[in-house]
């Protein structure tokens, strides 16, 4: 069977050339679909939710096939159609509930917000997926486990199901007429990623739009309303770790704060936004507004132009690592994978302009030069050419490093944000 790791690299090229053919249709239209900083963060999201799949698949597949084996009430036969047909539908139905609850449930927002930051919508926001959904949304396609749909026709069938998803993630695709009223699209993608309040927690549907028509969840993308992209408490940090992780601090915090251990226990089941009564009034947060300036910290083509390249380098390193995944050992991959992830956040340093984002990135270049030129060896990869090559490499991106930060149009990162008028959010 290919595993799900070897099918999304092969779809790589896929999705960046159907981002190519957006970029020129906008272009085409007179409209800017892309910001490379946002664009960059999401797929980066997506880059640390397939490493973070590696290491939950435990959770996501094997208690599945543990289920299958043990406790499931039929043996369904994996070589017939229906079995993949109705496979596909049932999985559908329960992607519906599992990403409903992920709009109800504080918890699951915690994980599912990832998909909902960024503030532009296009191809790329499809690739921005959470690292901790793993952690409890396998509970819900149990039901398949146990009523015995093997292994493989699951796995088969939630790839189909991600796959489908990404072409309805675009602005350059208008309604649809009947395709509209029985299948997710485009426009009621775009009404489900809007914080409008006429389209809040609508159009949670899969595959299928017919789940939320049966369960009054159902709302037409109106033109005379466009859609506003985001949540209505912005990010504003271009951070994937921070990205993954502020709900669950801020729901912390909150927790925390709470006076009475009922209300410290029921935030992380009550709707996103619910805090206790006594947490609300000593800790206020700002108001919702529907026409707030998006987070776009000004950056000059020089920086943007390095950040591109460093950001290719770590989509080979992410392939590399997706292939190494199937034998190399517990260490080497968590060992990858932090390399990987620590990266990612250093650029969104960079991409946000930050005071010491240039020194922090002097540190990771240098860093990944050096220790593969002395180890001779980098991770699945042995021989001194191994260490030459990373020391071109990044030795090359040091000097273009030092050229980018010297050159007579870097600003520096206070003074870019001050005149873009962003609030000094601190790197977290």
């Amino acid at each position: 069977m290919i595993s799900a790791e070897s099918v999304i690299t092969l779809a790589t090229p896929v999705f960046f050339a159907l981002i190519g053919v957006e970029l020129l249709v906008a272009k085409l239209r007179g409209r800017r679909a892309y910001r490379s900083n946002d664009a960059v963060t999401s797929i980066g999201l997506g880059v640390i939710s397939q490493l973070a799949g590696v290491f939950l698949k435990v959770l996501t597949v094997g208690v599945y096939a543990w289920c299958v084996e043990h406790v499931a009430l039929f043996a369904l036969p994996a070589d017939a159609w229906w079995v993949w047909v109705s496979g596909l539908l049932l999985y559908d139905f329960l992607y519906y509930w599992l990403h409903r609850m992920g709009h109800e449930v504080n918890i699951l927002w915690a994980a599912h917000v990832v998909h909902h930051q960024s503030e532009d919508y296009n191809l790329s926001t499809a690739l921005r997926q959470t690292a901790t959904g793993g952690l409890l949304g396998w509970l819900f396609y149990l039901p398949m486990a146990l009523l015995g749909y093997p292994v493989s026709v699951f796995a088969a069938v939630a790839l189909i199901d991600l796959l489908y998803q990404f072409w309805v993630h675009t602005e350059q695709v208008g309604k649809l007429g009947w395709f509209d009223r029985v299948f997710c699209s485009p426009s009621n993608h775009r009404a489900h990623h809007a914080v409008n309040d006429r389209y809040l927690d609508r159009n949670y549907g899969g595959i299928l739009i017919l789940w939320d028509r049966l369960f009054g969840s159902f709302v037409e993308e109106d033109d005379r309303d466009p859609p506003v992209y985001g949540t209505r408490a912005p990010l504003r940090s271009f951070n994937p770790l921070w990205a993954n992780l502020e709900v669950y601090w801020a729901t912390w915090q909150d927790a925390r704060r709470a006076k009475r251990w009922r209300d410290r226990l029921q935030i992380w089941f009550r709707p996103p936004g619910w805090r206790p009564v006594d947490v609300a009034a000593r800790f206020p947060r700002p108001a919702f507004e529907l026409g707030r300036e998006r987070f776009d910290p000004p950056l000059t083509r020089r920086r943007a132009g390095y950040g591109l390249v460093q950001f290719a380098l770590l989509l080979g390193m992410t392939t590399h690592f997706l292939g190494l995944s199937a034998h190399a050992g517990l260490g080497v991959l968590l060992g990858y994978a932090l390399v990987i992830a620590l990266s990612l956040t250093v650029l969104g340093a960079w991409w946000e302009g930050r005071p010491g984002a240039a020194r922090l990135e002097a540190v990771r270049v240098a860093a990944l030069a050096v220790v593969p030129a002395l180890l001779g060896r980098w991770f699945g990869i042995e021989g001194a050419a191994t260490g030459a090559v990373f020391a071109l490499l990044f030795g090359t991106s040091a000097l273009a490093l030092a050229w980018v930060t010297r050159s007579p149009d870097a600003a520096t990162g206070s003074d870019r944000m001050a005149r873009s008028g962003a609030s000094p959010i601190q790197f977290k």
